[in-house]
Parts: C-alpha cells; structure tokens; sequence
C-alpha cells in the first residue's frame, strides 16, 4: 500500500515482468575474459556517439541571427517559425517557446486556471522539476507510484490518489515511452482533470501512433544540453486547445493579449521568451531529429532483446501502445538475487569496460530535503503545517532509485549494431565472472 501525504492510502501493484521490442535471440557463447574491473582489457576503448551533433545547417542559421540584429523573439523569425515547425512534428496546432520546460510546466498550470492548494498528481520517479512547477504555482503536489516494470504512472495509484481537491494530472513519458494515456485520460475524464503531458524524454515518440505532446490538454518539452533536442536550454508548450494556447502565449509574454497595447498587462505572468539564437539552433537540430529516432528506437529495441536474455536483466516493458520510443534513456531493472551482482558493481564494471552507464535517481522525490523540510518559500503557507511527505510511500519508485534501476544515455542508441553487441558483452563478461566481482571492494 502507498500512503498519501494527508494519509490516505492509495495501492500500488507490481506486474509480472517482460520486455517489448524485437523478437527475442539466443545470445552467442563466446569467451569473455576477465573483467576490465578486475584488471581485464576493456571491452571498448573507443568512444560512444559524442552530443551534441552539428555541424554547417546550425552554423548558418547562427551566422543569420547574429548578422540580422533581430535577436529577440519579438523582433525575429527563427522561434516563430521553430513553434510551427516543432507543433505540427507532435501533431498540434500551438506551440509557444519558453526559456526551459520547468517554466514551461508552470505556465500550463497557470494557464489551465489552478488555483492555490489545488491538488496535482505526479510521478516520484522523475526530475525535480515536475513536481517544483506544482509548487511554484501554488499547488500541491501529491505523488502516485510508478508500474514497477514502465518506469510511467500507475493509473491504478492515480486514481487512488484523487481527492476533492485534485485538478491536474501530470504523466511524465519517462526516459521516451508514453505513459498508459488511455488509461490516464479516462480518470482525467472521469474527474474532470487537466493532463499535462510531461514530455521533456520524448521528442519524436508516439503512442498509438498519435505523436507524443498531443494526448492531453497540454504538453511540455525541455531543449536542456542532455535532451533528444537541445539548444542547451529552452522549453515548448504544445496544444490543440486554442484557449489555453491564448492563455500560455501571454503568459510567457508579460501578460499581453493580440491585438491589444504592448504596455498592456492583462494577468500576472513574466517574459518567458526564447531567444533568436536558442530558436535558431532547434531549427536545425530539429532537421536532423526523424532520423536520430528512428535510429535509437531500432537501436533500443535491438538491446532490449538481447539483454533480457540475461537471469535478472529487465529493461523497460514496452507495451503496445509505444509505437516509437524515444530512448532519451535506455532503462532496465537489475535483480541482483537472479543476476548474482549488485547494482553498484554492475555500474563500476560497465564503466571500467568502457560502457557510459548510471543508477539514475538516487532517491523518491517525496525524500527530496525541498519537499521533507517543505521549503517552499512564499508558496502555501497555509498547508505547511499539514502536509507530511514524510509519511508518502512509493515502493516501486523506492526499489528502482535504492537497488534496481539502470540508466544508459541516448547518445549511444545513435551509434551502430555493434556499439549495442559491445553492451551486451559487457553484461555478459559481468555475469560469467559473478564471483570474482563479488569479491570486489571499491577504493574509498
């Protein structure tokens, strides 16, 4: 059972667990060697796929801006033509650019009309910024439990979680596959909820073929330096809803409305504008993100196969509906009791034959020191008293971020076949020598 932070329970169930992607191989019986960890020769020495990517078409759209002089998105056309551009690629018809996606979580709480200590739902398994835009737009966050084997929200924790006071519902499409939306959108429904499609992992993914950022009410991406689309920093809202597309555009633009004054301010907002330069950059880099995907869900999916033929190797289920993963991350689950090496040798040796790898989260976010010493600065002082994430349990999230979770980043999906044989290697030179890694004791 998982507590909420007023105390109620909400129920929490752990499937079975299997992995999508390609239909499933036998794995080759070769030699594998002493570990790099244990003084072996690394598997791979040469370097995975380096990020970002560029080259000439950023250059020039660079070279342009700077050379106009137009380098706001007042003056400019790159942000402009970026939104159209990124909009209609996630099947929307708005897109307004803003400064990075946690402004951009806020601006669609704000726009949809939540009110103070209203009530969002949202994943504990997932960055800071998530649920810190709730706070910053002085709600509550409440947090419901991932499905053990999706990294997503557990629909079946969601609708335990709801209470008269909950008005929004965030599903993050954790490290690039869609959360259960049919299952998400019928609760929402059901309880008149506003979804706000988390997607900052999820350029370029679609669910039932119906692309990411058009499956709920609003959706927000992040452009930061590790994202699938980066200009180092920025942010989009996207939306088929022309009123809350209204409502986002003035907000991220000092509260003006089209055809009114520019000094008039009609609702309390701030400038939250890309500039030319950071549109200038998605232009281009949006130019090269069809083929980038297709490569890392063929990739991704290639893995997936491979390494859940290994005892205790669970990468993330991929259920149906993910008609293209966007493999921001590539995530699996390590059972140690099966695999016969815990998780933080299995990082060590990955690293030490050359594969870039990490734990990931080390903690739930309800854990986070913001949200247990409920720092939350000017934003509701009336629930501080009341609320207690202390009590909040979320036991999937919990065995994920302490024991089991396993993160490989996305620039390595764009690289070949063989960059994704020399991972399955490594995984299986780690498992052959199981007792000789458990013997292993890391330098302090």
């Amino acid at each position: 059972m998982t507590h909420s932070l007023f105390g109620m329970k909400t129920s929490t169930k752990s499937l079975k667990t299997k992995t999508g992607g390609a239909t499933r191989r036998p794995l080759p019986v070769v030699a594998h060697g002493s570990p790099a960890l244990l003084g072996g020769v690394p598997i791979r020495t040469r370097p995975f796929t380096a990020w970002p990517i560029f080259g000439k078409p950023e250059e020039k759209r660079l070279l342009r801006t700077l050379h106009s002089g137009k380098w706001g998105r007042l003056d400019g056309r790159e942000v402009s033509e970026f939104e159209d551009r990124f909009a209609q690629a996630h099947g929307c018809n708005q897109g307004i650019a803003v400064v990075n996606g946690t402004v951009s979580l806020r601006i669609g709480l704000l726009a949809a009309g939540i009110q103070a200590e209203d009530e969002v739902i949202v994943p504990p398994y997932t960055f800071f910024s998530t649920a810190s835009a709730v706070v910053e737009a002085n709600a509550v966050p409440v947090f419901a439990d991932i499905h053990l084997d999706t990294f997503n929200l557990d629909p079946k924790a969601v609708a335990a979680a709801i209470t008269p006071r909950t008005r929004a519902l965030i599903p993050v499409h954790f490290a690039g596959q869609a959360a259960d939306m049919d299952a998400l959108m019928a609760i929402a429904r059901k309880h008149k909820l506003v979804v706000i499609e988390d997607a900052a992992h999820a350029h370029g993914g679609s669910y039932h073929d119906r692309p990411v950022g058009s499956l709920g009410d609003l959706a927000s991406f992040s452009f930061q330096s590790s994202k699938n689309l980066t200009a180092g920093e920025g942010g989009i809202i996207t939306t088929n809803n022309p009123e809350l597309g209204e409502a986002c555009r003035s907000i991220h633009n000092c509260g003006r409305q089209p055809g009114r004054a520019w000094y008039e301010h009609h609702v309390i907002s701030g400038n939250h504008r890309l500039g030319e330069f950071q549109g200038a950059l998605l232009n281009a880099q949006l130019t090269r993100l069809e083929s980038q995907t297709r490569r890392r869900d063929a990739n991704g999916q290639y893995l997936a196969a491979r390494l859940a033929q290994l005892p205790g190797v669970h990468p993330q289920l991929r259920p149906a509906s993910c008609t293209r993963h966007s493999y921001h991350l590539f995530m699996l689950r390590l059972d140690r009791a099966a695999f016969g090496v815990d998780r933080a040798t299995v990082v060590a040796a990955l690293q030490a034959e050359g594969i870039p790898c990490s734990a990931g989260y080390g903690f739930s976010l309800p854990q986070q020191p913001v949200f247990r010493n409920q720092a939350f600065g000017p934003y509701l002082p009336g629930l501080a008293k009341r609320l207690d994430y202390g009590r909040v349990q979320c036991p999937n999230s919990d065995l994920i971020c302490h024991e089991q979770g396993l993160w490989f980043e996305h620039r390595l999906f764009l690289g070949t076949r063989g960059d994704m044989d020399d991972i399955v290697r490594a995984f299986e030179r780690i498992h052959d020598s199981r007792d000789s890694l458990n013997q292993w004791t890391p330098k302090r």
